[in-house]
């Protein structure tokens, strides 16, 4: 399968890293090709480096690990993703009143808004529930960490389950792409905890069932 990752920070490089491990095809979206920490990803992941429409254009499955206040003019730069599944790993996150949390939520969530600018699209929700450290290597988690993912199309969620599980999560299907609204406020649990209350970045949720 060909992956296109759109945003080449924390996120994206541990996405690449992680997935480089398990036989998919990496297309690594950034605007300068030649910068030298994207030529040291490519180098590392065997990924091949883009302009991100282009990687956009060739994959089967398209990875938006962007900054959200950069998110809508670097998705809509991206063309025609109609038909194609697109992972989204963003939280809407932002200032408001003085207070870090999310700009959107309630009536609608980042994924719902990511959607409308991408008609046609099969967009998933997930990957945005633990830090980028988890998402490049959480074998030494005593538990296999939980992956919750909402969309609306059952078929695209199937292979991003399949791709969540080559990652090492246990993947669990939260519904349709409205539970993006309960998603991304769990996010900011992690968050909270992570840089709040101490407990730093190697660490994730998990769902512990009883025999």
């Amino acid at each position: 399968m060909k992956l296109a990752i759109i945003g080449l920070g924390r996120v994206g490089q541990s996405l690449a890293k992680g997935w480089s491990e398990t036989g998919h095809i990496l297309l690594l979206g950034t605007r300068d090709t030649s910068d030298p920490k994207a030529t040291t990803l490519a180098s590392q992941t065997g990924g091949t480096l883009l302009p991100p429409a282009e990687a956009a254009a060739q994959a089967d499955v398209v990875v938006l690990a962007l900054p959200w206040p950069a998110a809508e003019a670097a998705t809509k730069a991206l063309g025609d993703l109609a038909g194609k599944i697109v992972i989204d790993c963003m939280n809407p996150l932002g200032m408001i009143d003085g207070l870090f949390g999310l700009t959107i939520g309630h009536t609608t969530s980042g994924a719902e808004t990511l959607a409308g600018w991408l008609p046609g699209a099969k967009v998933v929700k997930t990957l945005n529930q633990v830090g980028a450290e988890i998402m490049a290597d959480n074998t030494r988690l005593p538990h296999r960490p939980v992956m919750f993912m909402a969309g609306d199309d059952d078929s695209a969620k199937a292979s991003v389950a399949a791709l969540l599980t080559a990652l090492g999560f246990d993947p669990q299907d939260a519904g349709d792409l409205t539970k993006a609204r309960i998603l991304e406020p769990f996010a900011l649990v992690w968050i909270n905890q992570a840089l709040r209350r101490g407990n730093g970045r190697n660490w994730a949720f998990a769902a512990v069932s009883q025999p």
